[in-house]
């Protein structure tokens, strides 16, 4: 007969393993991410991109891809195993090429455009991979529904969680208008005063904790259990904790009025004013006039690609991904820091986020290193300090840790 603490552990692994295949089969299944959640502004001060860098970064929505490609490296290889990912930057990189700023901008900018559908097949179409074809084919409507306040950033996964919290904000008009005065606050004392005496008294409560406490929830925003659980184990009050301690510290020490991350994620949308770089018209003409031409989108993983290539790579950026590997793939992650190791150019840095503060895993990761075999921290050298300092400037300040490293050369 099984103990209590038999049947306990027996539990958790059952609910681990129906969580891990819920967030896999959500994830090969869906575009997940519509829009990057890391600063670039924050990246591009840490990378420091000369136009002799070779880059590596994971795809996710491309908005950060284009971004760096506005530094005029050598080359940005995009990568990342998710094809709808991939297709999502083919389809920018079409739209960079064919279209003009004004219907480039009412596409991704406001995310509707009403006459997408003949802009679709008649110019961006024939510029797309066999795949981002049969995928845009079946879902061009989410740039042109009949409502024009259901846009492309209310689709895909993460574009769900953010159509549900509109549908929420319905129910409750008072937080809505409070949110309204605060996005529009001008100054960060006024925005500071409403959002603790309007906002924060009626956004948090038990709804919405729990709501945030379901691993679906997290899921469909690209938090697998792994993740979650850190997270967890580092705040008392678990993801509801977590979140709030992020959008406190969003609302009370940045200015939200030219935040383009969170109006995004409030409105649907964003404004001429207050959007990435590349939906900025200077930042459409240098891509269109030739930098976009430096991006190259693969579909596979970042090991698969680095053994695949014969390009040095000088500036690697891993967004969050390292977390859940270390927990249900270790020998891949270890594969893939040696792929990294092998294909580094001198003086590489490496940026990547974390639900860690410091993430205790890559103290288990062994790599080789000119026929040796090495801990992965004795050729890693961080920057914890500048990686802080950074990470208060950050406009999303939804990860527990940033992280910026040298890779070392070998003694």
């Amino acid at each position: 007969m099984m103990t209590g603490v038999a049947l306990k552990t027996a539990a958790a692994r059952l609910a681990h393993s129906f969580d891990q295949t819920i967030f896999h089969a959500i994830y090969s299944r869906a575009l997940v991410y519509n829009a990057c959640w890391e600063d670039p502004a924050v990246d591009r001060q840490a990378l420091l991109v000369t136009s002799d860098d070779t880059l590596l970064v994971i795809t996710s929505a491309g908005c950060n891809v284009l971004d760096y490609a506005l530094l005029a490296p050598r080359r940005v290889h995009a990568v990342d195993a998710n094809p709808r990912q991939t297709a999502l930057l083919e389809l920018k990189l079409a739209a960079i090429r064919r279209l003009t700023y004004h219907d480039f901008f009412a596409v991704f900018g406001r995310g509707h455009h009403p006459q997408f559908r003949d802009l679709y097949c008649d110019l961006l179409r024939s510029d797309l991979s066999p795949f981002a074809q049969q995928y845009w084919d079946r879902n061009w409507e989410w740039f042109s529904q009949r409502d024009s306040r259901d846009t492309f950033y209310f689709f895909g996964l993460a574009g769900m969680v953010a159509r549900a919290f509109r549908g929420y904000l319905r129910l409750r008009p008072k937080l809505r208008e409070a949110l309204e005065t605060l996005l529009a606050a001008q100054s960060l004392e006024g925005q500071r005063v409403i959002y603790r005496e309007q906002v924060a008294p009626l956004l948090w409560g038990r709804h919405v904790n729990w709501v945030l406490s379901r691993q679906i929830v997290m899921s469909m925003l690209g938090v697998p259990r792994t993740q979650r659980k850190e997270v967890e184990r580092q705040h008392v009050d678990g993801i509801p904790g977590f979140v709030r301690q992020a959008v406190d510290y969003v609302a009370c020490e940045l200015l939200l009025e030219k935040n383009y991350f969170w109006q995004l994620y409030f409105r649907g949308h964003y404004a001429r004013g207050c959007c990435p770089e590349y939906l900025t018209e200077q930042g459409f003409l240098a891509l269109k006039r030739g930098l976009a031409e430096r991006i190259v989108p693969h579909t596979t993983t970042v090991t698969r690609f680095l053994r695949g290539t014969r390009e040095r790579v000088s500036r690697y950026v891993l967004l969050d991904h390292m977390d859940w590997m270390s927990s249900h793939y270790p020998e891949a992650l270890a594969e893939e820091w040696d792929a990294i190791l092998d294909r580094a150019a001198p003086r590489a840095r490496v940026l990547f986020r974390s639900a860690h503060a410091r993430p205790h895993y890559l103290a288990g990761v062994s790599v080789r290193q000119e026929g040796r075999t090495r801990p992965l921290l004795e050729v890693l050298r961080f920057y914890p300090e500048w990686a802080r300092e950074l990470s208060e400037r950050d406009r999303v300040h939804t990860y527990g840790g940033f992280h910026i490293a040298d890779l070392k050369e070998a003694a």
